[in-house]
């Protein structure tokens, strides 16, 4: 089957590789339809993850079941589903505390098209067929009358924003939210989508970058416009704070940006082994820092039923389309966003 591969530096390649079986009666085969790029993905073509290749690529993936083993009671062949990026149990008492991004099932940070970060290769979801183990748990259905490009998304960044986002304003209603956008640019957009959705009082949108400021203020933020590197003073203080630029600049920026007693969370840690944070301001403000990654299947039905609901739209944070078959040419577009469709499907 083909495999679109990560080989080093900017370099991809459609491979052809033995495709996966049933390895276990829990196992389900899925053929991706539809996957969107990471902000990573971009990073890691582009050579900038100090990832090393070669890997299969993709890891946001909506598709349809082709097979499953004999244990599995959810789905069946011909089901459309969405395959969360991270690979969990549901049943490890880690699991069960909803730190799906740590199950002890599987090798520690177990995920598709990342092979590098968990020693396991998965595959990718930009392949003809990925397995998914554990699939009663892992799989989720695709929400009747939505298009899969527009779900695809969930299976990481669209419910890593979306959860960040709504999980502050559910502890601080109608707050007013500051998003300072950068390398996790369509992190940075789904935040914007959420505090919209989720009646935060006003959204503004920092960033150094004309088209994601468009994008940004089509979404419904306020928008400021940053001199190159975020060299700035903040825009006033804000309770909530995102900072999806994930460098030095933007998290002192954020720091300054947070009102005292306030949140801010990074939506990347760093591809440096330190970062400096001030802790002495931070001390001083009384500012909690978050930084962690998504427990994507635990936080992921709410976001499906935003999306079901029509309170949240992933799809318009989509910049360019190409057909599936065209992934190794257009995945390193600079663009916000980029969704891959096979022919046929929505």
């Amino acid at each position: 089957m083909r495999q679109l591969t990560y080989i080093g530096g900017n370099k991809v390649e459609w491979w052809d590789v033995p495709p996966p079986r049933l390895q276990d009666d829990r196992d389900a085969l899925v053929q991706p339809l539809a996957v969107t790029r990471c902000d990573l993905d971009l990073a890691i073509v582009h050579g900038k993850s100090g990832l090393a290749g070669p890997f299969a690529l993709g890891h946001e993936t909506a598709g349809r079941i082709v097979d499953i083993g004999s244990a599995v009671r959810n789905f069946a062949p011909g089901d459309l589903v969405i395959v969360p990026f991270q690979i969990s149990c549901g049943v490890c008492d880690r699991c069960r505390r909803g730190h799906t991004n740590a199950c002890t099932a599987v090798p520690f940070r177990s995920s598709y098209g990342l092979k590098p970060v968990c020693g396991v290769e998965y595959g990718g979801g930009l392949s003809d067929l990925i397995r998914v183990p554990f699939a009663d748990h892992m799989l989720v259905h695709q929400p009747e009358g939505h298009p899969l490009s527009q779900t695809a998304g969930l299976a990481d960044g669209a419910t890593d924003g979306f959860s960040a986002m709504a999980r502050w304003l559910a502890q601080r209603p109608g707050a007013d939210v500051l998003v300072i956008g950068g390398f996790a640019q369509s992190l940075a957009m789904f935040a914007v989508q959420a505090a919209v959705a989720r009646g935060a009082g006003r959204v503004v949108y920092l960033d150094d970058h004309a088209p994601r400021l468009a994008k940004a203020k089509s979404l419904g933020a306020d928008i400021v416009e940053a001199p190159a590197g975020l060299l700035i003073e903040p825009p006033g203080l804000f309770p909530i704070v995102i900072d999806a630029a994930a460098t030095d600049a933007s998290i002192l920026l954020a720091f300054r940006a947070t009102e005292p007693n306030g949140i801010c969370q990074r939506m990347y840690g760093d591809f440096a082994e330190t970062t400096p944070v001030p802790l002495r301001h931070m001390y001083g403000v009384g500012i909690t820092l978050k930084v962690s990654r998504v427990n994507v299947r635990a936080e992921l039905p709410d976001c499906v039923a935003h999306v079901a609901a029509g309170h949240y739209h992933p799809e318009h944070v989509i910049t360019r389309r190409v057909r599936f078959e065209d992934a190794h040419e257009a995945i390193g577009d600079p663009t916000i966003r980029v969704a891959f469709v096979r022919d046929g499907i929505a």
